[in-house]
């Protein structure tokens, strides 16, 4: 897991190493372990709660379980309490869009009261599969099917420091994994979740019947997206350069075509990989593609 998360934060380039970063901590199973992650990856994490004082005792127990977390990992904390129900009922907004925008916005308040250089939150595959699939039911374009992206813009920041997605590389499935059976650590569960009359939880109960390889696949296609939507901008980035190593290896057979790329943007030569039809070698700077 930690390997894992290093990889996807060095090659989408969310973070340099030693960065001070603001880590958004619900309690969930998903923050608990961005939370692990990203301090053991060396980074100086900050982190915030929000109390949304929705839930009764339950945001109470939140609110205490991420206090004696902070405590027990050594890292500063903040915790703010929000009146979320007047909120939206002042701004006539849902529940859920006045949320959003309460954290969003005191997440970049805190983030530049501490000299962050980024804002963590602990979207993962599922959380994007969701998007995608919540996006497409409402009609969505190109850049509606790629989803959320690794790293962006705060939707209510008045700075820019962006919001990135550390687990965007892996499964809630995994992240559990991780934290019961590896790290050996506890979270807390939201009641709320279960409430399927809430568009994003009925959705995330019908993807609770997928397999794990068909969540990954939904977040490669999402991303295979933004790649397509960022050469269309003409704006360069990892997932554009594999996009376009893509249509220029697609009639060669199955290839894992993100290797290939990473290896040839890490100059590593004398590389090869090989389908059912072709060879591909890296060397001397130069990709050879060879019929079988």
């Amino acid at each position: 897991m930690l390997r894992r998360v290093q990889k996807y934060i060095r090659d989408e380039r969310l973070l340099r190493a030693g960065d001070r970063v603001l880590v958004c901590v619900s309690g969930g199973a998903d923050s608990v372990a961005l939370l692990d992650v990203l301090k053991r990856g060396g980074y100086e994490c900050v982190v915030a709660h929000c109390n949304f004082q929705l839930r009764g005792e339950e945001s109470e127990r939140d609110e205490q379980f991420v206090r004696r977390l902070a405590e027990q990992m050594g890292v500063e904390l903040c915790v703010t309490r929000f009146d979320t129900q007047e909120y939206a009922k002042v701004h006539q907004q849902s529940i859920e869009m006045a949320a959003r925008e309460l954290r969003y916005r005191w997440f970049d308040e805190v983030a530049r009261a501490h000299g962050c250089a980024a804002v963590a939150v602990a979207h993962h595959q599922n959380d994007q599969a969701e998007t995608v699939l919540m996006n497409l039911r409402r009609g969505a374009g190109l850049r509606g099917m790629g989803g959320m992206r690794a790293r962006s813009e705060n939707p209510m920041a008045e700075s820019e420091i962006p919001v990135v997605r550390p687990l965007l590389c892996t499964t809630r499935d995994y992240i559990r994994h991780y934290l019961r059976d590896i790290r050996k650590m506890t979270w807390v569960e939201d009641s709320s979740n279960a409430d399927t009359s809430i568009r994003r939880n009925a959705i995330r109960q019908e993807l609770a019947g997928y397999s794990k390889a068909e969540i990954e696949h939904m977040a490669e296609t999402a991303y295979r997206m933004q790649g397509y939507a960022d050469m269309m901008d003409k704006r360069e980035s990892r997932a554009a350069g594999i996009c376009r190593l893509y249509e220029q290896l697609k009639d060669c057979g199955n290839l894992e075509v993100d290797k290939i790329y990473d290896a040839m943007q890490q100059d590593e030569g004398g590389k090869r990989w090989e389908s059912e039809t072709h060879v591909v070698m890296f060397r001397k700077h130069t990709l050879y593609i060879e019929k079988k």
